[in-house]
């Protein structure tokens, strides 16, 4: 009598049990209320075995109407190794009699040798744990003896579900203990970034009884979820080899929750790498780490990547200009998680992970001209005093080509996608100030140095220094404090440079 056969009372009112053992003639009946006391007396019965007899109580009646009977079977005790039959009416002639029916499967798939299961099998059990009529990407079976036995099958579905990014919808697999249903949402079996798989876990340790509590601090639990996330992790990796098209559409649909891992749990940054994929400078689709350090130039240091907003955003950055100029490939990084996952992967395969916004980029390269670097003397101190409250620092740069100035991060800041999310929430949080570059190679650089130099218009060199930082804030996504000011700015630029190109035909 353990708490499998008292719960019997949650329903019933009194139970009897009458039982005959074998080898013996002699059957008795044990009868209790649960209330006080209980009796025992002689009985009958044909054969031996044992019948469990429910007095159901007037408001539990629901449970002897065979359709809620069988849901409840269906759901709790589908796949128990014994049959579980139903009492009915059999026509026969003209009468009905009574029949007994079976109404679970009695085998479990995930029980059955991996050579036993096909594909359509795994997919119908899919279907049946999911309701979702699309098949899934890829499944695994498994079967683990040890310390502990469990077994059960993954499945990677084929499109991400509407509530993949709401933090309260359920996830997790479906719980069961010596073939008998637990739990639909065990979520404490999975990490929260593999939230997307499906399956299921069938225990042979766990207790019938097994609460959520029990499982958030159950060694048999522990060793459970460490083995899901191998299998899982084994599963996306035979399907990037086998079936890259295939995992080309996982990705698309989980990779943004797969990189959450990163940054909740960076240790497994070696372990995770292999999947990643990025937009890249040098193909139109998706690259692996692996893809890209096959293709890195001769004498190439490092991988390079940009974090940016939106692709489009990311390949217009300035950041990458001298990259681009000397062939190397970058990385465009544009998933909200990026700016909080990357930094857990600083190498691959013993080659370094650098960004091409901070500010070490660069160092050693190229190196500036000193004598046009003396010239900028003036310019720069310049810049500083009018940026004095936005930058720590204005230097002349080896990483643009194309664009006159840029913002970099400071070593061990902060990437200005999260000192924005950060300060979202911290009002008080003081602002960052980032590095200024500035080219010397472009015109407008070289304008503004002329005409410092020359104390022509230098009320004027102010405003358009104001307007070189807000353009190197726009370049790298962050917001300007004072839009208006900004278009004030452009206005009058507009304004001087059309009455310029006015001013001669009304001469002529």
């Amino acid at each position: 009598f353990g708490v499998g056969f008292y719960s019997s009372y949650l329903v019933a009112d009194r139970v009897e049990v009458v039982s005959r053992k074998a080898g013996s003639d002699e059957a008795h009946r044990w009868v209790s209320d649960a209330k006080e006391s209980f009796t025992v007396e002689p009985a009958e019965r044909a054969e031996h075995g044992t019948d469990v007899i429910l007095h159901v109580a007037e408001e539990h009646r629901e449970y002897l109407d065979p359709v809620r009977l069988r849901d409840l079977i269906a759901r709790y005790s589908d796949y128990l190794s014994w049959p579980v039959e139903l009492k009915t009416k059999k026509k026969q002639g003209d009468d009905f009699v009574d029949a007994f029916e079976k109404i679970n499967q009695s085998s479990a798939l995930w029980q059955r040798p991996r050579g036993e299961i096909d594909d359509d099998r795994a997919h119908e059990l899919y279907h049946h744990l999911t309701s979702d009529f699309a098949k899934p990407l890829a499944w695994r079976h498994f079967r683990i003896e040890g310390t502990q036995l469990f077994s059960g099958m993954l499945f990677l579905p084929s499109h991400a579900p509407f509530t993949l990014w709401q933090p309260e919808a359920k996830h997790g697999v479906r719980l069961y203990v010596k073939r008998v249903f637990i739990m639909d949402d065990a979520a404490e079996l999975l990490p929260p970034w593999l939230r997307f798989v499906r399956g299921v876990v069938d225990s042979e340790d766990l207790p019938l009884n097994v609460s959520r509590e029990l499982l958030q601090d159950s060694r048999v639990v522990a060793t459970i979820r460490k083995q899901l996330v191998k299998q899982s992790l084994d599963m996306f990796e035979d399907l990037a080899k086998e079936r890259p098209d295939d995992y080309l559409t996982f990705w698309t649909a989980f990779g943004g929750v797969l990189k959450e891992a990163l940054h909740s749990e960076p240790g497994r940054a070696k372990d995770l790498a292999p999947l990643l994929r990025f937009h890249s400078s040098a193909s139109d689709g998706l690259t692996s780490l692996a893809e890209a350090k096959e293709r890195m130039k001769e004498g190439q240091p490092a991988l390079y990547y940009v974090l940016g907003e939106s692709l489009a955003q990311a390949r217009q950055s300035p950041h990458i200009e001298a990259l681009r100029k000397k062939g190397y490939e970058v990385l465009f990084l544009v998933d909200p998680v990026d700016p909080f996952a990357i930094g857990a992967l600083t190498e691959f395969d013993g080659t370094p992970l650098e960004s091409a916004s901070e500010a070490k980029l660069g160092e050693g390269d190229d190196a500036v001209d000193e004598e046009r670097e003396a010239a900028l003397s003036d310019l720069r101190a310049r810049f500083r005093q009018k940026l004095q409250d936005d930058v720590s620092e204005v230097r002349v740069s080896t990483r643009l080509v194309d664009s006159p100035v840029c913002l970099v991060i400071p070593p061990g800041g902060l990437q200005p996608h999260i000192e924005r999310l950060l300060r979202a929430t911290q009002k008080d949080m003081p602002k960052q100030k980032r590095i200024l570059e500035i080219n010397p190679a472009h015109p407008v650089i070289e304008n503004l140095r002329a005409l410092l130099a020359s104390a022509t218009a230098v009320e004027r060199v102010d405003e358009w220094i104001q307007l070189l930082y807000d353009q190197a804030q726009i370049a790298e996504g962050s917001p300007l404090e004072d839009p208006a000011a900004f278009n004030q700015r452009i206005t009058a630029l507009l304004k001087d440079a059309s009455e310029r190109l006015v001013a001669p035909a009304s001469d002529a």
